[in-house]
C-alpha cells in the first residue's frame, strides 16, 4: 500500500516527495474534492496524509470521507508552520474518549 499527500502548500509536498510520497497541492474546495476522488479511485493508496489546515477549512469533506470510506486511512498532519492544536490535545482527546480526567 502507498501513501499520498494532499497539502495546501508546496513546502510540505516537497518534503514528502523527498521521503518518496507523492501528492498534490490544493487550495479550493473543488480541487480538494477532485483530489479525493482521484485518490479513492486508486486502490493502491492505503493512507492519505492531509495537512491540518485543509482539514480545518473543509471539515464537511473530511467528515464525509471518514464516515463513508474505511480505506484509505485519513491522517491529518501539521505543516511547516506547526500544529494548530493546543499543547495538551492528546490528553484532552483521551479524556473525551474515555470520560476520565487524567
Amino acid at each position: 500500500m502507498k501513501m499520498f499527500l494532499i497539502s495546501d502548500n508546496i513546502d510540505t509536498q516537497t518534503g514528502m516527495r523527498l521521503a518518496g510520497i507523492d501528492g498534490v497541492v490544493v487550495h479550493e474546495r473543488d480541487e480538494l474534492r477532485r483530489a479525493f476522488e482521484d485518490v479513492l479511485a486508486d486502490k493502491e493508496i492505503g493512507i492519505i496524509l492531509l495537512t491540518e489546515k485543509l482539514g480545518g477549512e473543509f471539515p464537511e469533506i473530511i467528515d464525509d470521507i471518514r464516515l463513508n470510506h474505511s480505506v484509505p486511512l485519513l491522517i491529518e498532519i501539521p505543516d511547516r508552520h506547526g500544529t494548530g492544536r493546543k499543547a495538551d490535545f492528546i490528553t484532552s482527546y483521551v479524556n473525551d474518549a474515555i470520560g476520565i480526567k487524567l
